[in-house]
């Protein structure tokens, strides 16, 4: 129950998935969270993610933007801007967060510290490879906040 209270407080109920793009609405993080780990789920029944572990997947997928909780002001023109006050990097951050309040398998800390996949950029690119080789959790991860963002959440 801690980690809910702890959730509401830091705005993660309330907050936007993102300043401009995808759910940028009060409540699309737990919008966006929950598309996560329904599709990641889905991809866990798919042959080439049935050996992950699914309860390491779940946590990762509904925790892996707590980072981005009470960090988008409202604009009075509407829309969000984003305010990065800590500057750790995201999936950084989100599993430094979580830490304070629960405990993280590796599976789950990997999963969430590269659920950005390649946009974290070039200088990652070589450990990436080798954290989806080791870690199909972090893989299934990463694809369904593709899909999330991209699939489910794209406005017709």
């Amino acid at each position: 129950m801690v980690m809910w209270r702890v959730l509401d407080e830091i705005g993660f109920f309330n907050s936007p998935a993102s300043a401009n793009h995808h759910l940028n609405v009060p409540g699309g993080l737990l919008i966006h969270s929950l598309n996560v780990a329904k599709a990641a789920m889905e991809l866990c029944e798919t042959e080439r993610f049935a050996q992950c572990d699914k309860n390491a997947v779940l946590t990762a997928a509904l925790l892996h933007d707590v980072c981005k909780a009470g960090k988008y002001i409202a604009k009075p023109e509407g829309g969000y801007r984003y305010r990065d006050t800590r500057m750790l990097g995201h999936g950084e951050e989100s599993i430094i967060l979580i830490q304070h309040w629960m405990y993280l398998t590796e599976k789950e800390t990997l999963a969430i510290r590269w659920h950005m996949g390649a946009y974290t950029g070039q200088q990652d690119w070589d450990t990436l490879s080798k954290v989806y080789d080791s870690c199909p959790e972090a893989l299934c991860v990463h694809m369904a906040d593709m899909i999330a963002t991209h699939i489910m959440e794209v406005e017709k």
